[in-house]
């Protein structure tokens, strides 16, 4: 017994260290706001080495994203836009790092609405669980939706699971308070978190 409380004890010590690190090369990279190649592959070295003495699943997704972008060799606008949202995200103070939504801070809507794919517009925002926003989008056009950037023709905004309570401040708050306006003034979208649209598809 005792072994294995020392053995938990020191797992979570190297998961809060290696959060530590990684707010601190999330600081670094996108300090000055913008991301580089060069950046991105040490962020993945570094996951990489990290992996295997981890049990911080946002290590793991983070990796996975990474490795996504880098899949081709190229890190292209888009990726970087995505990425450096992500790591601004992660700037957050610790104890708000990784946690789920917090449906007390986010305008989520209240009850959740039951979501139509076919034929319906999606825009995505935020780090999702589920995978890169590339890689949500093509689980909604799958199932027969459109997805793409925020217009009056979305129906579904849908908000990545690895948000904090300073979201508000981060790149992609401005487009939730664009959706929040939308439907005060009556148009036809529903915000929602990345779980309830989960069991949508």
């Amino acid at each position: 017994m005792d072994s294995e409380i020392l053995n938990q004890y020191g797992r979570e010590r190297i998961s809060d260290r290696q959060i530590d690190e990684l707010i601190g090369l999330a600081k670094g990279i996108s300090a000055d706001g913008a991301i580089h190649q060069s950046e991105v592959e040490f962020l993945q070295t570094w996951l990489a080495a990290n992996l295997a003495v981890s049990g911080q699943p946002l290590i793991r997704t983070l990796y996975d994203r990474v490795s996504d972008i880098l899949s081709d060799g190229i890190v292209d606008d888009d990726e970087r836009t995505e990425l450096l949202a992500t790591l601004q995200s992660f700037v957050a103070p610790k104890s708000e790092l990784g946690e789920a939504l917090k449906a007390t801070t986010l305008p989520l809507c209240n009850p959740y609405p039951t979501i139509a794919t076919t034929g319906a517009s999606f825009c995505f925002t935020g780090t999702f669980a589920y995978g890169n926003r590339r890689a949500c989008e093509a689980a909604v056009v799958a199932k027969g939706g459109l997805a793409g950037s925020l217009t009056r023709e979305t129906r579904y905004l849908v908000i990545g699971t690895y948000v904090t309570d300073s979201w508000k401040h981060s790149s992609f708050g401005n487009k939730i308070l664009k959706a929040v306006e939308m439907r005060e003034k009556r148009v036809p979208i529903s915000i929602v978190c990345e779980d309830h649209w989960v069991k949508s598809v």
